[in-house]
Parts: C-alpha cells; structure tokens; sequence
C-alpha cells in the first residue's frame, strides 16, 4: 500500500476532514491549472478543468483506490476532463494560417533573463510560441501524452497509471507525437 502525505489526506478528506480536502486542493490547484492551461490554450478552460477535478474528487472518493498513487488519480481525473473539453471543440487553427498573433504567450516570455538581450528575448519568445503552436496542433491523443510527459515531466509508468493504458502505447504514442513535432519544426529550424 503507498502511504505518502498526499494519500495519507486523502484518507482524511474521504472521512470528511475538510481541512485535508483544503490542503489537497492547495497542493494540487496550481499542478493542475498548469496541465490544463497547457493542453487547452486558455486560462478561463483550465481554471473551469481545475474547478471541476475538485469537484469530482469531492464527489468520488468512494472510487478513488487506496493502494494507488493520489496524484495519479487526479491527474488522470484532470486530463480526462481536458481530452473531453479538446474533442468537443471545432479545430480553432489551420495548418496553413500563419502563426505570427502573440495572444498565446504567457507570462513566462515576458519575464527577462539575466543576461539576455532584446534580441535573445525576441528570439526565445519566438522558439517557445512556435512549440507551443506546434504541441496545440497534435491530435489529442499524443498532446495529452506529450504534455504529461514533457511539461509535467511524469514517468511513462505515471503516465500510463493516468491514463490508464499500457506503458507500451504511452511509448508508442511518445514517440510519434515527437515525430509529428520534429516534422512541423523542422521547416522552421528550430
């Protein structure tokens, strides 16, 4: 059985301690909006994914498995819930668009490095949007993969526990997701 802080919470919570539940959500508010924000592209869906992952933990604790990794739970919880909003969208982009509006930056281009230049910070704001266009246009089968692994940073074992699938096809799909980023950068020589 895993016995860890986050599990031990959840034990808690389930009973109806509510200050548990308060200090899960503290734990795990912001790892969530980040894994959202990542995989659908807006703040206001990923604030409304995190919102409804609480939600539904509150709700299923009776489902949640004791012998299993928390965050594994809540995080297949909250890619679930992203992966239903991303099928019910109409494809919001065309591969032949231009990629040149800067809406989709976030915050983290606009911080300054220590010893970088205008031109250093125009250039890497530039490299990470043209990623990050790159990874919104995934099918969403490997994006969420992709996103879990690479910016989430999980292990292919924790990765195929939230998804629950064989760790196989969460190789498999690595795989031809990282083909899929190499063939539409490679044009872009980054």
């Amino acid at each position: 059985m895993i016995d860890n802080y986050d599990t031990r919470l959840a034990k808690l919570a389930r009973k109806g301690d509510q200050g548990a539940f308060a200090e899960i959500v503290d734990l795990y508010k912001d790892k969530l909006f980040h894994l959202a924000y990542r995989m659908l592209n807006n703040r206001h869906e990923a604030e409304d994914i995190v919102q409804e992952a609480f939600l539904r933990v509150h709700k299923n604790w009776m489902r949640y498995d004791e012998n299993q990794k928390f965050s594994t739970w809540i995080y297949r919880i909250a890619t679930n819930l992203c992966i239903d909003r991303l099928r019910k969208r109409k494809p919001s982009y065309s591969l032949d668009a231009e990629m040149n509006d800067q809406e989709g930056m976030d915050g983290y281009t606009l911080i300054p490095g220590d010893n970088r230049t205008p031109e250093s910070e125009y250039l890497v704001s530039e490299t990470r949007e043209t990623i990050h266009s790159a990874i919104e246009s995934l099918p969403a089968k490997y994006k969420s993969v992709m996103v879990l692994r690479y910016l989430q940073e999980l292990s292919l074992q924790e990765i195929s526990d939230v998804l629950g699938m064989p760790v196989t096809t969460v190789k498999t799909r690595v795989h031809r997701g990282r083909e899929f980023l190499r063939k539409k950068l490679e044009n872009k020589h980054i």
